[in-house]
């Protein structure tokens, strides 16, 4: 029932359209007609007023053919740079780029594999119940598009996010996040003539960081800072620098210490400073935090999962619980009361220009996906 070949060109299409986050248009509206052909209302949302970019959130129905409750099933369109002007390789079954962009499997998989698996639900006229598409922009720069997203325009409690690579996983767990920005204001001074009359920002920022613990924590908690961003020229004292990073846990208690703690070490250092050497207002610290995502948790008891293990085990495959350490639009669906298990596309090195996909992968998923909905349609 699978039409291979033609996934491979819904999968080459979708990927030659550039769509570089806030620049989703254009796949958008390729979208929007090719889903309504098949029967779907759409609607594009004020997502795109928002986040700045040249469309919304994109929103597909389709009706089905059964009583069902409504299922979700959902990608991103947006990919990561450098992503402009892809030209695809297919070669042994295996997609790739020409190695001087990514390829955007992640998430253009996603797309030509729920695509390939409405057109066989139609052809075939299997059963199916209702199914609620949300495809959103902007989830490359911190899920965006889903944080934006009205969900009043659907009614599905639960469903599926296709936006991992394992494609005998569903992720059920993964972390909340914290995003870290803090400013460290100094003064500036000519650095060969006059630097005791300075306060060096970066020496003060790069102080704090010294103290903290990068990388891995546990194996709920990771830490990163990530940008730094300061001086002017190498003979004058820096006046200014911003760092940013983040904080994963998977434990709400160990996210907020790790933050704190972070928090601690740039604000000791500056006032430590103040304290001994300045007789003024400098230097003057900065913090901003923002909560990026809330954790999600989802029982293996609950339909998502009880759904997807039947759905493998019928099909002589064994699917497994996961838990990851990234964010997805499922994590913000969480918070919405919308119920989103992972499910993986094949994709791998994402976010690179190594970036690759099995075309039996995909496959591998569309079936899973059309064992899911006929076990669904009976529900």
């Amino acid at each position: 029932m699978i039409n291979k070949n033609r996934l491979a060109e819904t999968f080459k299409f979708l990927v030659e359209i550039d769509s570089v986050s806030k620049e989703e248009g254009s796949i958008s509206e390729e979208l929007k007609k090719i889903l309504e052909s098949m029967g779907a209302v759409t609607v594009i949302d004020r997502a795109g007023e928002k986040t700045g970019s040249d469309t919304g959130n994109l929103i597909a129905k389709f009706t089905g053919n059964t009583s069902a409750s409504p299922l979700l099933l959902n990608a991103h369109m947006d990919t990561v740079e450098p992503g402009k002007g892809i030209t695809v390789v297919l070669e042994d079954g295996i997609f790739k780029s020409d190695g001087t962009t990514i390829l955007g499997a992640d998430d253009k998989s996603a797309i030509a594999i729920i695509l390939e698996t409405l057109r066989v639900l139609q052809e075939n006229n299997l059963p199916y119940g209702p199914l609620e598409l949300v495809l959103t922009i902007c989830e490359e720069m911190g899920l965006l598009g889903a944080k934006n997203f009205d969900s009043s325009l659907i009614t599905a409690e639960y469903g599926y996010a296709l936006d991992a690579s394992d494609t005998d996983g569903i992720v059920v767990k993964a972390p909340a996040a914290n995003r870290l920005e803090f400013t460290v204001h100094g003064k500036d001074a000519h650095a060969g003539a006059a630097p005791e009359k300075g306060i060096n920002a970066i020496s003060l920022a790069s102080k704090a960081i010294a103290r903290l613990e990068i990388g891995r924590i546990d194996k709920e908690t990771t830490c990163n800072i990530g940008i730094i961003e300061g001086g002017i020229a190498t003979n004058i004292v820096p006046h200014l620098v911003t760092v940013k990073g983040e904080v994963r846990s998977h434990d709400k208690n160990k996210l907020s210490k790790i933050t704190n703690d972070i928090v601690s070490s740039f604000k000791d250092i500056v006032d430590n400073y103040k304290k001994t050497y300045s007789k003024n207002d400098l230097p003057r610290l900065e913090v901003s935090i923002e909560k990026d995502f809330s954790s999600t948790d989802i029982p293996e008891d609950h339909p998502v999962v009880t759904l997807a293990m039947q759905a493998a085990e019928n099909l002589g495959r064994k699917m497994v619980c996961k838990t990851t350490g990234g964010g997805a639009d499922a994590n913000i669906f969480f918070e919405m009361g919308i119920v989103a298990g992972v499910l993986g596309t094949g994709m791998h090195d994402m976010h690179t220009v190594r970036e690759f996909v099995k075309l039996d992968d995909m496959i591998k998923t569309v079936e899973l996906l059309l064992e899911i909905i006929k076990i669904h349609s009976n529900s």
